[in-house]
């Protein structure tokens, strides 16, 4: 695609960036085929072809930004499909990236959505505060017939039909010695998983020392900065990515670490792009760069140590594939190939490219595209007729289940049950073997 952007808007390493994705565009429309938002709407402005002749306009000519073009980038659900059907390598996720920041500093929305985003800002990223907020939740039930009819307050409904009717209790994990270690692993504790699913953690460390990894927790580390980044909050990202590799650094240089795991797939893909978020940071470009390199999906690290050994549970697991897994970090295979040696009968189900909705804030912010989506999916996994539903990321965990009457599960909880590790509490429906 040509571009026009001035000299002095290039000055700007983001605009730089940005050119340089827009210019890769050919106009093939490949990524209409896969986009979430263009299979439900069929708008052209609802697909990446469409966003990025909008955000190009915006960019190149240094508009602000108006009410068609932000309503349309919000709308993109950044599940990077986009990208793994473009056969021109066009990195959407950096431009879309850039085009939300741009409009958060350029864009005044509405009291109301200013509100909700500060209010999403504030406590999302705090296990504390969100775990305030999730007990809270239940005091606004009785009002949601009227939320749900105010535009205004339909984030807010969204919020309180989302959470938990009950919140778990928190998890106590305290990581043991390993004799003569395979390798040794940051693991990436996170905001949300630990507060609506702490049994992900425990699990992911006992199945990890059974392994033959030590783990460790970095002292100082916090939310990765997902959830402010994809709202276009750059500045609250960039000082979430500056801490956490400040945390693993320490870690780094003061004994071996062989990798940085994660468990939500949504942080990962975030946390493999911190070396291109800081790289205009002269004080953080490089340790940056080299904390993306260690980070892993705990499914990648797994394939590489092999699991230990196993007892086939016989169970047909429906697996649900991230978005930001298979088309943020092009790990697809991994999971299904660890769950098919840990004797589970894996089905993948139609349309697996498409999204589920949830897209961290997505399925608050625009709420009725994301419940589309998750009554789509838990159809087509439905349709499977499995026993149990497997993902690798909270946000689809919480989705799915909204939408599905089968039990969810993090993958990692199935592979510690069949590694020797406690059947998860949402199988405990099932027949004691």
């Amino acid at each position: 695609m040509q571009t026009r952007f001035p000299p002095e808007a290039l000055a700007d390493p983001a605009m730089a960036t940005s050119e340089g994705v827009i210019r890769k565009c050919v106009h093939c429309g490949f990524c209409t085929a896969t986009c979430p938002t263009y299979v439900l709407l069929g708008d052209e402005n609802d697909s990446p072809r469409g966003r990025i002749y909008l955000i190009k306009d915006m960019l190149e000519n240094g508009r602000k930004p108006g009410p068609e073009t932000v309503k349309h980038v919000d709308r993109c659900l950044s599940c990077l499909a986009c990208m793994t059907t473009c056969p021109s390598g066009v990195n959407y996720m950096h431009l879309v990236d850039h085009a939300r920041a741009y409009i958060h500093e350029n864009y005044r929305r509405p009291w109301h959505e200013r509100v909700v985003r500060r209010l999403l800002a504030w406590v999302l990223p705090y296990p504390g505060r969100m775990r305030l907020a999730l007990d809270l939740a239940p005091l606004g039930r009785p009002f949601l017939p009227v939320m749900k009819r105010i535009k205004a307050l339909r984030p807010m409904a969204a919020m309180v039909e989302l959470a938990p009717k009950r919140v778990p209790a928190p998890v106590l994990v305290q990581p043991q010695r390993v004799a003569r270690p395979k390798g040794r692993v940051a693991l990436l504790q996170g905001c949300a998983e630990p507060v609506l699913s702490p049994q992900v953690r425990a699990a992911t460390v006992r199945l990890l020392e059974r392994a033959g990894c030590e783990v460790v927790f970095a002292q100082g580390e916090g939310c990765c900065g997902a959830l402010v980044h994809h709202m276009g909050r750059e500045h609250d990202a960039l000082d979430a990515a500056r801490r956490n590799v400040d945390a693993w650094t320490a870690e780094i240089e003061g004994k071996r670490l062989d990798a940085v795991i994660v468990t939500t797939s949504g942080c990962g893909t975030t946390i493999k792009d911190y070396g291109h978020m800081l790289r205009a940071d002269p004080a953080y470009a490089a340790k940056a760069a080299r904390v993306s390199a260690l980070a892993m999906d705990v499914s990648e690290y797994l394939a590489k140590v092999g699991l230990p050994p196993v007892r086939a549970r016989g169970l047909t697991v429906a697996y649900h594939p991230p978005c930001s897994l298979q088309h943020g970090q092009k790990v697809t295979e991994a999971p299904k190939r660890q769950l098919a040696e840990a004797g589970y009968a894996v089905r993948l189900p139609a349309e697996a490219h498409l999204c589920c909705g949830s897209a961290g804030t997505y399925n608050i912010l625009q709420s009725e595209l994301a419940g589309q989506l998750g009554a789509r999916k838990a159809e087509r996994l439905s349709a499977l007729e499995a026993d149990v539903i497997a993902t690798g990321n909270i946000g689809c965990a919480v989705q799915i289940a909204r939408h599905s009457g089968l039990p969810v599960v993090h993958t990692i909880e199935l592979l510690d049950w069949a590694c020797g590790g406690p059947k998860p509490e949402a199988l405990k429906h099932l027949p004691q073997e």
